[in-house]
């Protein structure tokens, strides 16, 4: 059997994740690729630190260019994250004609293009499943399995950790701080949660999705972005209330007038599957104008799934061809698509205020929704004979600059203790 060597770049639970299913499923492996894979050489930053694996000490550097500059290296996997250096290493492995397999959503959603270009230039392969979603064949779907389609949206959970601090605070009723201090409890979030609980995580996948989904280039600054941390379980028991369910959402679709990209919190109705998604799974739901809709789902993070993408890009290679020289690219297809601003999107919405508990308050902060063209569907007020209490409208349709224009009057008025929480409702049938 032909032997390939590949060099690792990073060796913390993406990488531990790939090198146990390179020794637990060699067989396999073995079978559906045509090789024997060894593993030449795993960049770390320090030898003799205790990593939870059994690895072969003589085969850990700290030197990239051990990996970058041996020839005999053919593929190289980008597991460390960031933008630098993983960028420079990227491109130094394809200049020297190395494959490159990276798990790194962060660098392809700023400097995605920029790596695209140097591949098709030297003429070599890159792959990057596990960037989004772990272990969900979502990259693969798209790029081939859904060609034949022109998507019309795709809606995802694809951040494991907000999803199980939503799905903690939903079903046990526990509060923000105690879900996300449970999560890092469990390894679902970083000892700083700022990537995922602000939706940067989400926003980095989403711009990735897009651009494969929609055949344009994404400025990740176009992407409107907004975090789980204002979710207040009364929230979840309002939306309760009216059949909805609160998730972290990535959405993107085509509009008359452009793409909408968001990634925001949502109410989506209980009984649409997304609802049902918890704890660390994540699910995407595609709507394509050929198959209709489908839904993959499966788990968004963790060793083993993610790095079962990456085994799975690397098996990818080697059936393709591990000789440079027989390697045909073909240059990537883009359209111009303008991005709609967030002014112009389109939803319902759900909004808390704090009042104080007077007379034709109620009637005062409805006139300004409608003044600002804004119709109400529903209003309830929480709290009896207090000095201030809790009301919560739930608007029709409206554009988003006329909510946030009646938010700037109602957060001026005399009756106006504090405007608490704005959710979007996606009705997704």
């Amino acid at each position: 059997m032909n032997k390939i060597k590949i060099g690792i770049l990073g060796l913390g639970n993406v990488g531990r994740g790939v090198l146990k299913i390179l020794n637990t499923n060699k067989e396999e492996i073995q079978k559906r690729s045509g090789y024997d894979i060894e593993i030449a050489k795993i960049l770390v930053r320090d030898i003799d630190k205790n990593r939870g694996i059994d690895v072969q000490k003589e085969i850990l550097t700290v030197n990239p260019d051990d990996i970058l500059e041996d020839d005999s290296i053919k593929i190289v996997i980008e597991v460390i994250g960031g933008v630098h250096p993983a960028k420079e290493y990227i491109l130094k492995a394809m200049k020297n004609k190395k494959h490159v397999v990276t798990a790194n959503k962060m660098l392809l959603a700023t400097e995605g293009d920029a790596l695209y270009d140097a591949a098709e230039e030297e003429g070599v392969m890159f792959y990057y499943e596990a960037s989004v979603a772990g272990g969900i064949p979502i990259i693969h779907a798209i790029n081939e399995s859904l060609t034949a389609n022109k998507i019309e949206q795709l809606i995802g959970i694809i951040n494991g950790t907000t999803n199980y601090i939503l799905t903690k605070m939903t079903l046990e009723k526990m509060n923000f701080k105690d879900a996300l201090k449970e999560a890092q409890n469990k390894g679902f979030a970083e000892a700083d949660p700022t990537s995922d609980i602000e939706a940067y995580d989400a926003m980095y996948k989403l711009a990735i999705l897009s651009s494969l989904s929609f055949g344009t280039k994404i400025n990740v600054d176009d992407i409107y972005r907004e975090g789980i941390t204002k979710i207040e379980p009364i929230d979840i028991e309002f939306a309760r209330e009216f059949g909805y369910i609160i998730k972290l959402i990535a959405i993107v679709k085509e509009t008359e007038t452009g793409l909408e990209m968001r990634v925001h919190p949502a109410m989506i109705p209980e009984r649409h599957p997304l609802a049902s998604v918890n704890d660390s799974f994540n699910a995407i739901f595609i709507k394509g104008n050929a198959v209709g809709d489908i839904m993959l789902y499966g788990r968004g993070a963790g060793d083993l799934p993610t790095g079962s993408a990456v085994v799975a890009d690397i098996i990818s290679i080697l059936r393709g061809s591990v000789d440079v020289s027989a390697i045909s690219t073909v240059k990537k297809n883009f359209w111009d698509r303008k991005i709609n601003s967030m002014d112009k999107t389109r939803s319902e919405y759900y909004v808390r205020i704090t009042v104080k508990d007077l007379p034709g308050v109620l009637g005062e902060i409805s006139m300004i929704f409608g003044n600002e063209g804004v119709s109400l569907l529903s209003v309830m007020q929480k709290g009896k004979r207090e000095e201030c209490v809790t009301v919560v409208y739930f608007t029709h349709l409206a554009n988003e600059g006329m909510i946030n224009s009646a938010i700037e009057k109602i957060k001026n008025s005399k009756y106006t203790k504090s405007v608490d929480n704005i959710i979007r409702i996606e009705n997704i049938q």
